[in-house]
């Protein structure tokens, strides 16, 4: 067990701030190099950082599975293109409540307590608010399914990256590697020269650094200290901080019910942070 389990608890908030400020800023590119485009500069640019900071292939030597290091890599770039698809669709709010219903079934799978089944189901509570709430518009159906995907690979996110944690950034750097060789042929197909474009490649980078770098090390840290159960009820509050992020950066209104969903989420989040006994 970490000596202070409140470091562990600050990098996972952290990285999930991180991660929904980036994929707010990363919308903005869509017009421009579409969906896959983006998934492509987000992984690319992060790849080529951490293969020069870590060196991933003193791997060899840590006693980590390569199956489970390949594997993390093609969840990473799942995650990405699938999220990203649904963001072209509906907004990021509610993308991203969907999206996390993958590491809450994670959770839910890994409890041991039964104060947990609470925050779990606040959570939900929290996650349908912010899904109903938008009364002005139809939900288009393939941004749902594109969301239900993703929170599919987020679940598994959330238990194969503690599989590797012991590697930390290297293990970062290894599959986000893999995750960049499935991506950014997908993104140079539909963007193709765009990619090039200095100012995109300027916000790509600051996207690569919010929405992968920054979090994915913070989430390696955490999870290597954090019981799944305790790590995935905490991604929970990422549908209130992306629905902050897409308010300001993007303009993307809330209702009064979303704005329920987010205290819902938010009190769950603070639930698990306060109550919750990480399993020893």
């Amino acid at each position: 067990m970490h000596k202070n389990q409140n470091l562990p608890f600050l990098a996972a908030l952290s990285g999930m701030v991180s991660v929904q400020t980036g994929a707010a800023f990363a919308k903005t590119l869509f017009p421009v190099v579409g969906s896959e485009g983006v998934a492509a500069l987000r992984l690319g640019i992060s790849a080529i950082v951490l293969l020069i900071v870590f060196r991933p292939w003193t791997l060899r030597n840590s006693g980590i599975s390569w199956v489970s290091i390949i594997m993390y890599g093609i969840v990473l770039a799942l995650m990405n293109l699938l999220i990203y698809r649904a963001f072209a669709y509906i907004p990021v709010s509610i993308a991203i409540s969907i999206e996390v219903m993958g590491p809450l079934v994670a959770a839910l799978l890994t409890s041991r307590q039964k104060t947990d089944l609470l925050w779990i189901l606040l959570s939900a509570l929290g996650m349908f608010l912010l899904a109903a709430g938008d009364i002005h518009n139809v939900i288009d159906i393939r941004g749902v399914a594109y969301s239900i995907a993703a929170a599919f690979f987020w679940g598994l996110y959330v238990i194969v990256g503690r599989r590797v944690s012991g590697g930390g950034g290297r293990s970062v750097a290894a599959g986000m590697t893999i995750a960049a060789l499935i991506t950014v042929p997908l993104g140079t197909a539909q963007a193709g020269s765009a990619l090039l474009i200095p100012g995109v490649l300027l916000t790509g980078l600051c996207v690569a650094i919010l929405s992968s770098m920054l979090p994915f090390l913070l989430d390696m840290y955490s999870m290597r200290w954090l019981p799944s159960r305790v790590f995935g009820v905490l991604l929970s509050g990422s549908p209130a901080i992306s629905a902050l992020a897409g308010w300001i950066i993007l303009r993307e209104e809330l209702s009064l019910t979303q704005c329920g969903g987010i205290l819902a989420v938010m009190s769950a989040c603070c639930g698990c942070a306060l109550f919750a006994r990480p399993r020893t």
